[in-house]
């Protein structure tokens, strides 16, 4: 794998970091600013909003622009959103912080999805997307829990302002590493927006919605369903989210892995998983070690399905992928942002802290129906032109005795 994917890897821990550090922080955050803990959860959904309209806007306006100093330009935008929510004096300008933050998000993935696929044979490049995902993942067991740790320690407010400095050191490693790769000739925007004409691409787009919403909606209120339903201690939240980050690390490589050999049976399972286990979180989350064991097959399995779910949009827009990347990106982060509103109207409505885990697994699950639903399309839209080509040799015989 070329060094470049090091310094992706470099920026998706910045971006990881910050957008999974204030699932152990809300409550924090809550107290701090006065505001209940449904409300603290718009600083999850504002920020998956923010992913989900940045993707195509950043990526549109950076068609005249390499895809390094693209790159560039998002990790600075990154910094300033970060240094924003790290200096807020009340919670609406965290809000705004948090959403100038994630309108890097999309399109740093989505270009860097791109990017890392280029630097690899073709049958390397959904490796090489988990290898840029796993800085993503890697934020999980390492960044979001000190995070989480020195947050809880000594402040949110520094916790974010150390994400920023994370920002600063992956600007500069996708400046040093990352080399210049020249924009496709003929490629415009209206040809990217081409893509959004295919059926699969808008299939898969979908699946990417359900399927990480799914992991989102117990994830969002995993440190007041821990505290409050398992019994743990504020501190504990920490190791727990560790536990989350192993999860995704050691399922993205595995999805990355398979997705390369068999993309849609990794689908089928990964996301049927899931469901069943996100379902069963309902119950396990009573018990303090059969608890942590769920949280980590949650990461497992949902970051199992990103880099199918990924090459499945890179593989169906193939002649002009980068919008439509970015847009998937977006789509991970619609699925948190619907799953997190959902999770809060039921902790509202008072059925518990639990209630967002059945939100979940009913997500994941509409997630491996349309996967079924692509699969069959496919084989279907293949049919016609197999039994054309099982025909031809016949019919050039009854050509040739007329």
């Amino acid at each position: 794998m070329p060094l470049a994917l090091l310094a992706l890897a470099i920026g998706a821990f910045g971006i990881g970091t910050t957008e999974f550090v204030i699932m152990g922080l809300l409550p924090e955050v809550a107290d701090d600013f006065g505001v209940s803990i449904p409300t603290a959860g718009f600083l999850v959904t504002g920020y998956a909003l923010g992913v989900m309209f940045g993707a195509p806007l950043m990526t549109a306006l950076g068609t005249k622009v390499s895809r390094k100093r693209m790159l560039m330009l998002l990790m600075g935008l990154f910094v300033v959103g970060n240094l924003l929510s790290a200096l807020a004096p009340v919670f609406t300008v965290m809000l705004i912080g948090r959403v100038v933050a994630s309108l890097a998000h999309g399109a740093f993935f989505g270009i860097g999805s791109v990017v890392a696929a280029d630097l690899v044979a073709p049958d390397k490049k959904a490796g090489a997307i988990a290898m840029m995902f796993t800085g993503l993942t890697v934020a999980n067991v390492v960044g979001v829990p000190l995070g989480t740790l020195i947050g809880q320690a000594a402040g949110w407010r520094l916790t974010f302002t150390i994400v920023a400095a994370l920002g600063v050191i992956g600007l500069i490693g996708v400046a040093r590493l990352v080399p210049e790769i020249p924009r496709p000739e003929g490629v415009r925007l209206r040809h990217e927006l081409a893509a959004f004409k295919n059926a699969q691409v808008l299939l898969a787009m979908a699946m990417t919605v359900l399927g990480f919403g799914g992991v989102f909606a117990a994830i969002t209120y995993i440190a007041p369903m821990m505290t409050h339903v398992a019994g743990f201690a504020d501190s504990s939240v920490t190791w727990l989210l560790v536990l989350f980050g192993l999860g995704m690390v050691g399922g993205n490589l595995v999805g990355g892995k398979y997705a390369d050999r068999a993309l849609m049976p990794m689908l089928y399972v990964s996301l049927g998983a899931l469901a069943v286990v996100l379902a069963l979180f309902t119950l396990t989350a009573h018990n303090k070690v059969l608890a942590g064991v769920t949280i980590a097959l949650i990461g497992a399995l949902g970051f199992a399905a990103v880099p199918p779910l990924q090459k499945r949009v890179l593989d169906q827009a193939h002649d002009a992928p980068t919008l439509a990347s970015a847009v998937n990106i977006g789509a991970f982060n619609l699925g948190n942002a619907l799953s997190a509103w959902l999770g809060g109207l039921v902790i509202s409505a008072g059925f518990g802290y639990t209630a967002p885990n059945w939100v979940g697994a009913a997500l994941a699950a509409g997630a491996l129906l349309l996967a079924f639903l692509s699969a069959g399309l496919e084989r279907r839209d293949s049919a016609p032109s197999a039994v054309v080509a099982e025909a031809t040799p016949a019919d050039k015989r009854a050509a040739v005795h007329h």
